[in-house]
């Protein structure tokens, strides 16, 4: 029996290069609506093997892809994706106190984003097989502004929201807010420099445009 390829986009580019994939697929629009998401714009690839906890918590924006083998879950929160929006493989987001990516966030691959944590001080019990009343769950909202970029492996803890433009190094640990604008690094995160706004004129170009990701996609 021949397997299915299937056709998708290029992460290099979004408008004229495919790539063929064998093995798995994406799930559209359509799809999500159909199993129950809040809301989901156009021209959106959720890869089948991402595991998303409460669709019904969940809000995905247009020109959205999601990569093999995340975790996206909103359990007891909420989660917002904007659009223009990319996930990559192995992500895991923890939505349980909310968590926010605006338009042109791109988590590369292996990122983890935390909005709750239990209390490592040794103060209170800690694991999800212990009773809520024993634990010291820290909970705070996390907020990733526009045209924010965060490198491969890096952690965003509860409370850690990136302020828009802001560019984080792989394999840094975010701990507390960062200041727009910056190119940070390191465990923990260190403004290193300011980052260019030359990408904001793209952003105007493409909007005057019209122009979207490449709606020749097979599913």
């Amino acid at each position: 029996m021949q397997a299915k390829v299937h056709l998708v986009t290029s992460p290099v580019s979004c408008y004229e290069v495919s790539m063929k994939i064998l093995g798995g697929t994406y799930l559209n629009e359509r799809d999500l609506t159909d199993r129950g998401i809040k809301s989901v714009g156009r021209r959106v690839l959720v890869h089948e093997t991402v595991n998303l906890v409460d669709l019904d918590s969940i809000e995905i924006g247009s020109d959205v892809r999601i990569d093999p083998f995340c975790i996206l879950s909103a359990a007891g929160g909420y989660l917002s994706i904007g659009n223009y929006v990319h996930i990559a493989a192995h992500v895991c987001i923890f939505a349980g106190a909310g968590v926010t990516l605006e338009d042109f966030c791109g988590l590369s691959h292996g990122v983890k984003v935390y909005s709750t944590s239990d209390d490592y001080s040794g103060a209170h019990l800690t694991n999800p097989t212990v009773p809520k009343e024993y634990l010291g769950i820290i909970a705070k909202p996390v907020a990733l502004g526009r045209h924010v970029i965060v490198g491969s492996g890096s952690v965003v803890l509860p409370g850690a929201s990136i302020g828009e433009g802001t560019a984080v190094g792989a394999l840094s640990l975010v701990t507390k807010p960062l200041e727009p604008w910056g190119i940070y690094s390191g465990s923990p995160a260190r403004r290193i420099k300011a980052r260019r706004k030359d990408l904001l004129a793209s952003e105007e170009r493409l909007a005057a445009s019209g122009r979207t990701r490449s709606e020749n996609l097979e599913f």
